[in-house]
């Protein structure tokens, strides 16, 4: 194969032009990164159009390995160091050749290493970035993890064998192959939640093992089981990372680790639960490499950013972001965090626990045991000339009041509380005993918030939606209405998703609101009066973005039907 520059082959192909090429390579130089990983994430071209352009280009076959089968074996060819190198995997071999699946066929160095080392005539196929990495992490996590919990059964029962899913099992963590096979096997567990890019990992106990569910996307997925005479020595692996109790069963417990994992600092909360068949865990994991969003990067659109940015340039009042648990509204709090952290001004969060290390914020970790609460907190607080105050969860009345007297002394207080939109807050605060004066006192606004998933670009396809989709999301029939969802594909490992976004509300408290929540107006009351100062509910933008394209009818109804609307 001739050696060809990617930025002449996509212009060949008609993808890219001159200038488009010239802005890719003058970013490539500032982040060091493939130019073909620039082109994507500048949206210039999707990583679909950069395989086919390689296809007909180079001559080069595309592989599905999301439904390639890979035979243990071909471990042996190609040493794990050289793979995860060169994000290259073997697929299959003869005697005069071996098939490599790479994510850049450009790169000869890879190639010539491999001929190398095999002896044998290469010949490379084009995949996804993230299909080889999730490639490497199953062949070569395959045969670590199978042996060392073989190991880990033969210590407890003899020399029994053991079943192994080698279809799904993680990649053992390379920094230490001589540890102990418990050690080994936790490590492939978090090694492989990385690699999924999985928020939350879930070891279930159950009657004859031990399942292992990762939570991708915002959907659990089974990924592995453990025989259940092992289960003991993973949850207590676990338990001494996170500085637990290891004889302590039968209460729960919570517990914080930090690992270095596939060039990512990974804060992992542990929380276990006792169940009847044993400790239930579940491990939350905070890619802190990744978590530095900015307030576009959250999802909110023009409407939206425009009563953010008014909401900010309150220096006093309180500002509240709704929503359930895993909406996304710490990341939120911590963006927002971030843009009014200068160096004029003091301030100071309470937090359980303390997720984004902020340079610059004072911040402090709730620890109820000691008496360090919310409630209590928020009081030391205040003697620390704090301007702005950000307070991990109102849970309580006492809370809530002090946070609401503190802004009307001239403080800017953040917080988050679990309702279910932004008007359901308003009834919330007066349930926990907040007075309505000190409501239209010290709120500026509430942003209420949820996760949604995102149709993936490269198989997206539009579609004319049938009436009972319509109903789902409570969109009136109409000529010419186009939904879109994604067919399945290799990219987006045939889910027809890929990725996430925020979808918001922004409720601002003007004078008007401020008359009717006094007076104990109902919903409808106070929602009439948002929209006529250009309020957006949650149910409505959930719409927008199905017309967009944005996502489907399907998740836009499950963000619909949990809210009030």
């Amino acid at each position: 194969m001739a050696y060809k520059r990617l930025g002449d082959l996509l212009i060949a192909a008609g993808l890219i032009d001159e200038e488009q090429l010239g802005k890719a390579l003058a970013l490539q130089k500032e982040s060091k990164d493939r130019l073909g990983n620039v082109l994507i994430s500048s949206g210039i071209i999707t990583e679909q159009q950069l395989i086919d352009a390689l296809e007909i280009q180079l001559g080069v076959d595309f592989i599905d390995l999301s439904k390639t089968p890979l035979s243990p074996e071909l471990a042996r060819l190609v040493p794990k160091n050289i793979a995860k190198k060169h994000n290259i995997i073997p697929v299959k071999v003869d005697r005069e050749q071996i098939f490599i699946a790479m994510s850049d066929p450009l790169n000869f160095i890879a190639i010539e290493d491999v001929k190398q080392i095999t002896k044998k005539r290469v010949v490379p196929m084009i995949s996804t970035e993230d299909a080889v990495d999730r490639a490497i992490t199953a062949l070569y996590g395959n045969e670590g993890a199978a042996r060392a919990m073989e190991e880990m059964r033969r210590e407890v029962t003899g020399n029994e064998d053991v079943y192994v899913d080698e279809s799904v099992l993680g990649t053992v963590v390379e920094s230490d192959t001589n540890a102990a096979p418990t050690i080994r096997l936790v490590n492939s567990i978090v090694e492989r939640a990385v690699t999924e890019h999985a928020s939350d990992i879930h070891l279930e106990p159950r009657e004859n093992e031990m399942a292992v569910r990762m939570r991708i996307d915002g959907v659990l997925r089974n990924i592995m089981t453990i025989p259940r005479e092992l289960q003991g020595s993973v949850i207590s692996r676990l338990k001494v990372m996170g500085g637990m109790n290891t004889s302590e069963r039968k209460i729960p417990q919570d517990g914080r680790a930090n690992v270095r994992s596939k060039q990512s600092d990974v804060d992992l909360r542990i929380s276990t639960l006792p169940t009847i068949y044993g400790e239930k865990m579940v491990i939350r994991l905070l890619d802190k490499s990744t978590q530095i969003l900015s307030k576009q990067g959250i999802g909110l659109d023009e409407n939206n950013l425009k009563r953010y940015n008014k909401l900010l340039l309150n220096t006093a009042g309180v500002i509240l972001i709704s929503g359930p648990t895993g909406s996304g509204k710490s990341s939120t709090m911590s963006t927002m965090v971030r843009e009014l952290n200068k160096e004029e001004v003091n301030i100071i969060t309470l937090e359980d626990p303390v997720e984004y290390n902020i340079d610059g914020v004072n911040q402090v970790q709730i620890n109820e045991k000691t008496g360090m609460t919310f409630a209590s907190g928020l009081r030391s607080i205040l003697r620390q000339d704090p301007d702005i105050i950000s307070v991990g969860e109102i849970r309580d009345g006492e809370t809530a009041e002090i946070a609401m007297r503190s802004a009307i002394t001239g403080h800017l207080v953040l917080s988050t509380i679990h309702t279910s939109d932004s008007i359901a807050t308003l009834d919330r605060l007066l349930d926990i005993g907040v007075e309505p004066y000190l409501t239209t006192s010290a709120l500026k606004g509430v942003i209420a918030q949820r996760l949604m998933r995102k149709v993936c670009p490269s198989c997206k396809t539009a579609y004319t939606p049938t009436a009972d989709e319509l109903d789902l999301i409570g969109m009136e029939p109409q000529e010419g209405l186009t939904f879109y969802k994604g067919k399945g594909c290799p990219i987006c490992y045939h889910t027809g998703y890929k990725g996430r976004t925020g979808v918001f509300e922004i409720l601002t408290i003007n004078h008007e609101l401020r008359g009717k929540i006094m007076k104990h107006a109902d919903r409808d009351d106070i929602l009439e009066s948002a929209l006529k100062d250009g309020f957006v509910p949650l149910a409505e933008r959930c719409r927008q973005l199905v017309l967009e394209g944005v996502t489907t009818a399907e998740e836009a109804a499950k963000t619909i039907h949990s809210t009030d609307e």
